[in-house]
């Protein structure tokens, strides 16, 4: 045993004594703390940055992105490896700020994997010599549903292995923050999620056992498959969700019968053909994001919402954004209002004769839509918007959840350097963004199933619309951002104006509908619910499960999912989200069914349909328009 006294008997500093003194040097002489006249920090730490260095300092982070910036990966694996390595150097002096405290952890971390290796195989040598066993419960996690994970001694440590290491790290990134959510430890969680994912045995070749199966059983073939899917991908510069020759907007997408009655610079807008021989008097209008295109609310006839509405007796009519291009990049916030919902409203009471209108902003034309209504309520015109519903629709953006990583000042500013450039932002960025916010599922799965399994990707409606990109005009994408994400300027009364008028969401007075998705991780549904706090009229809303896209698109018809509602009166009467969702009531279903009951009475009474178009709006074409098809 270790004798810690010297010859004179006395006790010399124990090891835990020469931690806390090392933790005391180590904060004395990094960061802020060292920062004293003719004393530079050994290992200088930005202040408030919690260690490490903003990429744009580091020379190592600056030349780790600019060589994956030029990679023929980047767009099909679009992680921020600078990023990725700051946040491991952050989360690396953490620990080293407390030695102790890193060390018992590290520890702890070695004594459960130790335990975790012995059983598996302790349980394989048993099965082997054919002795009882009691069955070890794996962690339970899709990726590695091949047999052989559980089966096989070798695979069943990797897994173990690999998910423990990434429960150690990403709690030590929680447990060595301080009580504060700020925007570094977002960031700092985010990232190191992102490297988590990467590192999962099952995205490389030799540690993926249903890889490794399919190549014995092709002799090679899907191995030589996965390289063609790759250079075709490297080609197209992105990475393959879905079998993109399975689908055709107007074939078999967007199909619902209707006419483009209506078109300007950045619009066409479609009416759709009665279903009914009735219709309800007072017509909706679609206001879709312009992020996307529209046929999400059109996909197939089976999960089609346009369909389901007019099944309903209820008078559709759309928008669908023009696709931007450099020409456009002066294109305002504001032109996107005049010509979006306010030019589309004049055209739809010219051809139903109703002078009310129910309008239906999804995501970003929800914001929009607000925005609108907010526009009309300051001036002393008619409104011609009746009923509003608002579908995953962001208003008040102090709680984005992971969409915040990529919104701050410096990528702002690199965005609009890359607008000036171009004119617009480039669908491919926002894309990516996206795509990273539910990595495992929509990029590292796909990974798997092109490259490593040599399959093609499977046809699937939702991934080839969510593929079907459009670009972003300069001018309106950067307003937008500033005053939304960045700065939060829409619940400030007064802060914006558009069109010369002060934009105050408490003027609002509209009947709402709101609605938000219980997993949504573009929209927070906590986030889609504060309308109800921040207009004035009556609003009712609805939590739907799933997430941004599915809990949005699910027909009654497939009897699935489930949904909750609040009976006790007007949402805006609960302080907070939470206490709606206490006093709330779950339903089975589709949340479609409680929408049109709230919308019905509200849409006036059952009258003969008009004409497709009118004598000033002729059919210009058939739906879906030319729009919806601009690459």
């Amino acid at each position: 045993m270790t004798d810690f006294r010297g010859s004179g008997g006395e006790s010399r500093t124990s090891p835990p004594a020469a931690f806390e003194a090392w933790s005391r040097w180590l904060r004395q002489n990094t960061g802020e703390a060292a920062a004293r006249p003719g004393a530079p920090a050994l290992w200088p730490v930005p202040a408030g940055e919690g260690g490490g260095f903003p990429p744009a300092q580091d020379p190592l982070l600056w030349a780790v992105q600019k060589l994956w910036d030029a990679h023929p990966l980047r767009n099909i694996l679009p992680l921020n490896w600078a990023e990725i390595i700051r946040a491991l150097q952050v989360l690396w002096m953490r620990e080293m700020s407390d030695p102790v405290r890193a060390t018992e952890r590290a520890l702890e971390y070695n004594r459960r994997l130790f335990e975790s290796t012995l059983e598996v195989w302790n349980e394989a040598t048993a099965r082997f010599w054919g002795l009882p066993r009691q069955k070890r419960e794996g962690r339970s996690d899709r990726r590695f549903s091949a047999p052989e994970w559980e089966s096989n001694p070798f695979y069943q440590t990797l897994k173990e292995s690999y998910l423990l290491a990434s429960e150690y790290l990403l709690r030590e990134a929680e447990e060595t923050a301080d009580d504060r959510e700020t925007e570094e430890q977002r960031r700092l969680r985010f990232h190191l999620k992102q490297f988590v994912d990467a590192m999962a045995p099952v995205n490389f070749l030799l540690t993926n056992p249903a890889a490794l199966r399919r190549i014995a059983e092709t002799g090679g073939a899907s191995l030589a498959e996965g390289v063609r899917n790759l250079l075709a991908d490297i080609r197209e510069g992105r990475l393959s969700m879905t079998d993109a020759t399975a689908f055709e907007v107007g074939e078999n997408l967007a199909v619902t019968p209707g006419k483009v009655v209506y078109r300007n610079r950045l619009i066409e807008l479609i009416q759709y053909e009665p279903r009914t021989g009735r219709v309800y008097e007072v017509p909706i209008l679609f206001i879709p994001p312009w992020i996307n295109k529209y046929y999400i609310l059109d996909l197939r006839p089976e999960n089609s919402m346009v369909r389901y509405l007019l099944e309903q007796g209820f008078q559709v009519f759309m928008i669908s954004w023009k696709n931007p291009d450099a020409s456009m990049e002066d294109t305002a916030f504001e032109d996107y209002m005049t010509l979006g919902p306010l030019a589309a409203a004049g055209v739809v009471r010219d051809i139903t004769g109703s002078e009310k209108i129910n309008p239906v902003g999804y995501c970003v034309g929800g914001t929009l839509l607000a925005v609108t209504l907010a526009y009309l309520a300051a001036g002393e015109g008619e409104n011609p918007f009746h009923a509003a519903t608002f579908m995953v629709a962001l208003q008040d953006f102090s709680e984005v959840g992971d969409t915040a990583v990529f919104i701050d000042e410096p990528q702002i500013e690199f965005m609009e350097q890359q607008m000036l450039e171009r004119g617009y932002l480039d669908k491919q960025d926002l894309a990516n963004m996206f795509n990273l916010l539910r990595a495992n599922d929509l990029i590292w799965s796909n990974i798997i199933n092109n490259y490593l399994l040599g399959q093609k990707p499977p046809p699937f409606d939702l991934l080839y619309w969510n593929s079907d990109g459009t670009r972003m005009a300069r001018e309106a994408h950067s307003f937008y951002l500033r005053n939304t994400y960045l700065e939060n300027n829409l619940v400030k009364p007064g802060k914006v104006e558009i069109g010369g008028r002060p934009v105050d969401l408490g003027r609002i007075t509209n009947e709402i509908y709101a609605v938000g998705a219980e997993r949504d991780h573009i929209v927070p549904w906590r986030s889609a619910w504060k309308i109800s706090r921040l207009a004035g009229g009556r609003t009712r809303f609805c939590l739907a499960s799933s997430g941004h896209i599915a809990g949005m698109i699910n027909p009654p018809s497939k009897g699935k999912g489930r949904h909750w509602v609040n009976e006790s009166g007007d949402a805006g009467d609960f302080r907070t989200a939470e206490e709606w969702r206490e006093n709330a009531t779950e339903k089975e279903g589709s949340w479609w069914t409680d929408w049109t009951l709230w919308l019905a009475p509200l849409s006036g009474d059952k009258i003969p349909p008009p004409p497709i178009g009118s004598e000033n709006h002729p059919p210009i074409e058939d739906a879906p328009g030319t729009y919806v098809r601009e690459k």
